[in-house]
């Protein structure tokens, strides 16, 4: 079990010096460089099950798997011989393999919706090229996104969104000229008048709504009740095409994605790295109809040289058919660990009097730090970043860690085990005595 023992720090500072001196920052991805909450980011080096290794030795209980794809754990076995056997015959050809087929297929199988997929290398390159492709079918040009919704950094999506852009307080991002973002319509999510008027307004200009049915960019924030029903009743009706940006939700909050779950079927599907088995992969989806539109069938041009590599598509396989052959034992697990651990942690809070909220979807979950509720970007701003910073310091010198950021959810795979979650709760009840100190 990790160590409640002061955690050492000085490999993965001198690795961070290394790196700064020839990468921005030093990470290829800005939340890593902790600067929301301060500390020194470990370097892992390996991963098992539920736990991370970092290059000081150090051991903790992951609560980011990935940000979400490693559902099955770190190194799962099945997974790995799918790689390993699938790199022994090529890693890329740059041509068509059978196994592109192979998790189609099971992709396919998962969403009732959806007769044709692409896949593509990214959750960014998936939400770019369903929004085009909402565009070319509908020859339309604005669309509608959501405050605190992140659909990857293309230029038109960086409009009040979550995530990084959140953590860091960047309003959007410099380097994107205003005419590119001119048709991007932020609105504020759970607000269905808001979305009606935007139609008003709009009439017939509309392509798209995209929007995560539980975002997970804000903090975990799901949709209010009659909210996703809402937004499938008016693109029906104003011939606009929805789109389901399940990166994170999709093989996640059920087999079938947040659709499954809400029983909502959307006109297109974003999907991300789980189809991949945590590989660099994602994947876009829906109706012949519209699929159709797609090169080289259609006039919707989109293309990727890496575009169905056979690694990711093998570890796909192996991921997706654990998930569809084990669902009815897996999501049950998944639903009562993270359940104990969220209420857990809620007790663990209220013993102490530390305002904290939680907001959780299966296994996909947030604890905020204020009194709540947390339903859009407004109030899930207003959570404490400085308690929550503490907070995520404590926790990882107890050997657990969490997302280094208020406003990114955490994740809960099926290696987490209840003493996980037990030994999470108890270093729980210790940091948050430091944020109350």
């Amino acid at each position: 079990m990790p160590s409640t023992t002061l955690r050492k720090t000085e490999q993965s500072r001198r690795l961070q010096q290394r790196a700064e001196s020839m990468i921005p920052g030093g990470v290829n991805s800005p939340v890593r460089a902790f600067r929301s909450v301060g500390g020194d980011p470990p370097f892992i080096l390996r991963g098992k099950g539920s736990h991370v290794w970092d290059a000081d030795e150090n051991e903790y209980i992951d609560y980011i798997g990935s940000w979400g794809p490693l559902i099955l754990g770190h190194a799962e076995p099945n997974v790995l011989d799918a790689i390993v056997a699938a790199a022994c015959n090529g890693t890329s050809f740059g041509a068509s393999t059978p196994s592109e087929a192979d998790l189609a297929e099971l992709v396919l199988s998962a969403f009732p919706g959806m007769e044709k997929v692409r896949f593509v290398s990214s959750g960014t390159e998936a939400t770019m090229s369903a929004i085009r492709l909402a565009r070319a079918y509908t020859k339309r040009k604005y669309i509608i996104k959501f405050e605190g919704c992140y659909h990857g950094h293309a230029d038109a999506l960086l409009v009040k969104a979550g995530s990084g852009v959140a953590t860091l307080g960047i309003p959007g991002s410099a380097g994107i000229p205003e005419e590119f973002a001119m048709f991007t319509l932020a609105l504020p999510f759970n607000n269905l008048f808001a979305v009606e008027q935007a139609f008003q307004k709009y009439k017939h200009q509309i392509a798209c709504v995209i929007v995560e049915p539980v975002v997970g960019n804000m903090g975990c924030v799901p949709a209010a009740d009659d909210y996703l029903v809402g937004l499938r009743l008016m693109t029906e009706k104003e011939r606009a095409v929805l789109i389901f940006d399940e990166v994170m939700t999709g093989f996640r909050v059920a087999f079938g994605g947040a659709q499954e779950l809400y029983n909502i079927k959307p006109d297109l599907t974003t999907m991300g790295k789980i189809i991949g088995g945590g590989l660099p992969v994602g994947g876009y989806g829906g109706s012949d109809e519209i699929m159709n539109m797609v090169a080289p069938v259609g006039p919707m041009y989109q293309a990727g040289t890496l575009s169905g590599n056979p690694l990711a598509m093998a570890a796909g396989c192996a991921m997706l058919k654990q998930l569809k052959e084990r669902k009815g034992e897996i999501y049950p697990k998944l639903e009562k660990i993270s359940g104990q651990l969220v209420e857990g942690v809620l007790a663990a809070a209220r013993d102490v009097e530390v305002p904290l909220c939680a907001n959780r979807v299966g296994s996909m979950f947030t604890w905020f730090f204020q009194s709540g509720p947390v339903t859009d970007w407004d109030s899930s701003s207003k959570s404490n970043t400085e308690a929550f910073g503490k907070f995520f310091r404590a926790m990882l010198d107890a050997g657990v860690y969490l997302p280094p950021s208020q406003y990114e959810a955490m994740f809960l795979g099926t290696t987490h085990t209840e003493e996980d979650a037990q030994c999470t709760i108890a270093a729980a009840k210790q940091a948050l005595g430091a944020v109350k100190s």
